[in-house]
């Protein structure tokens, strides 16, 4: 059985990833942080029956994965925390499964070098959905053959989402750039804005939308649109809990969602 622990718990995504952990039969809660409702029951507040699992103290991590004997910890939490909490687990020899996204190129060295420097194996990725790892190799494969048009990225998400563009839609433009000769981004497009050969990304933050995707490359007289929507957050849920799974047997390293899929 694979010990698994949650970052943020008592939030929205924690508890569908709590509630995922428990359906899988190779899992196991071991552990839980958050700010909040520390010391409930981890299993109740994810409306997912007792599971005997108290929240615990984010400022107790270090502590609590080793008592816990957990495995892997899944961290979808922000930046910030990220930057503290990964390289803690990481000296306790706790492998990570990643899905924190706003991460500047500083947090993100900090991170990876707590990884390669404990020696420990972790999944990183922008996001966990199935279906936008193959979206993502749908639009490399269509921007092999469209280079020349116009490429624009629009994502929209729910009104709480904290950074901008998403880093799914980060992740969308770095896979195009690298199969066409555009390497500038323009976010969003204000006064007088003359169209370059850049691509051009955009966000829309409004209600409680999930994860809109759309990658649209516009020719002469002629546009393709490859766009993928995630309708509840189950989605990406159930994609963290696959990488959980299987990123507990794995050697050192960082590891992708393409890794897990197989497509690399």
């Amino acid at each position: 059985m694979i010990k698994v622990g949650v970052l943020g718990a008592s939030g929205r995504m924690g508890s569908l990833i709590i509630q995922s952990i428990v359906k899988n039969e190779n899992l196991e809660l071991s552990s839980a942080f958050d700010l909040m409702k520390i010391g409930m029951d981890a299993g109740e507040v994810a409306q997912a029956g007792n599971l005997g699992v108290p929240i615990s103290d984010i400022n107790d991590l270090g502590a609590v994965l080793k008592d816990s004997n957990t495995d892997v910890l899944i961290d979808f939490t922000i930046a910030d925390a990220t930057t503290v909490n990964a390289p803690i687990a990481a000296s306790c020899g706790v492998k990570l499964v990643i899905g924190t996204t706003g991460l500047n190129p500083e947090q993100k060295e900090i991170v990876e070098s707590s990884i390669a420097e404990n020696n420990i194996a972790a999944v990183i990725a922008p996001n966990y959905a199935v279906g936008v790892n193959v979206f993502f190799r749908i639009i490399k494969e269509a921007a092999k053959y469209l280079a020349d048009n116009d490429i624009e990225i629009i994502e929209a998400h729910h009104n709480q989402k904290q950074d901008a563009p998403s880093g799914t839609a980060l992740k969308a433009a770095e896979v195009i750039a690298e199969e066409v000769n555009k390497t500038e981004f323009v976010y969003g497009r204000h006064g007088k804005a003359p169209r370059g050969d850049e691509i051009g990304i955009h966000a829309v933050r409004g209600g409680d939308i999930a994860g809109d995707h759309t990658v649209l490359f516009a020719g002469s007289g002629e546009r393709i649109e490859i766009k993928h929507q995630a309708h509840t957050r189950q989605a990406f849920a159930s994609g963290v809990v696959k990488a959980a799974e299987w990123v507990a047997s794995k050697g050192p390293g960082i590891y992708s969602m393409e890794d897990i899929l197989g497509f690399n």
